[in-house]
């Protein structure tokens, strides 16, 4: 099996280990095989591939989109590193304003599954780092909504960067609470 999927800790979010195949000239992995996936429970259709390019202390969100443009996205870094987040916002979740991050590489190859109904976000750790992440619904502006990424309330553990300030879009840094912004029921 060219994947290992293992749940993380809040539904909604799968943790996706791709099997590298590798010798003296590098290596190779399939990053996404629909069959895979679906018997994996994660049959969804992919309809838009986003690529973004960060440098070391660039802080990225909490950006989702409401329905009916809601994304569920594939998230991987194809160079550098990200402490990737994902932040429950299905009003009706027991888990509810609680989040989960985890540190995903270019050199590790790990993906995260996010499901609609999360905010997401995160933060470059190193120079030229490029995230690469599948959609399942297109860009919408009239949807889109952002979450304020130092939210008390939510409490996201962003790793601290030796000697500099996080690199915040002025959307990123005037950004609504959870308690005032749009969500799902």
């Amino acid at each position: 099996m060219p994947f290992t999927f293992s749940t993380a800790s809040l539904e909604g979010l799968v943790r996706i280990e791709p099997r590298r195949l590798g010798d003296d000239r590098g290596w190779f992995l399939e990053s996404y095989k629909h069959s895979e996936f679906a018997a994996a429970g994660l049959d969804v259709p992919f309809v838009q591939d986003n690529h973004s390019c960060s440098k070391a202390g660039t802080l990225r969100g909490l950006h989702y989109q409401i329905s009916p443009f809601a994304q569920g996205k594939l998230v991987r870094v194809v160079s550098g590193c990200v402490f990737d987040v994902a932040v429950d916002i299905r009003r009706s979740s027991p888990t509810f304003g609680r989040w989960f991050g985890m540190e995903i590489s270019a050199a590790g190859g790990e993906m995260l599954w996010i499901a609609p109904g999360f905010a997401h976000g995160f933060l470059a750790l190193a120079d030229d780092t490029q995230l690469v992440y599948k959609c399942t619904a297109e860009y919408d502006k009239s949807s889109e909504r952002t979450i304020r990424w130092d939210d008390s309330a939510i409490g996201i553990a962003w790793p601290a960067m030796k000697g500099m300030d996080y690199l915040l879009s002025s959307k990123d840094r005037d950004a609504p609470l959870l308690q005032d912004a749009e969500v799902f029921a």
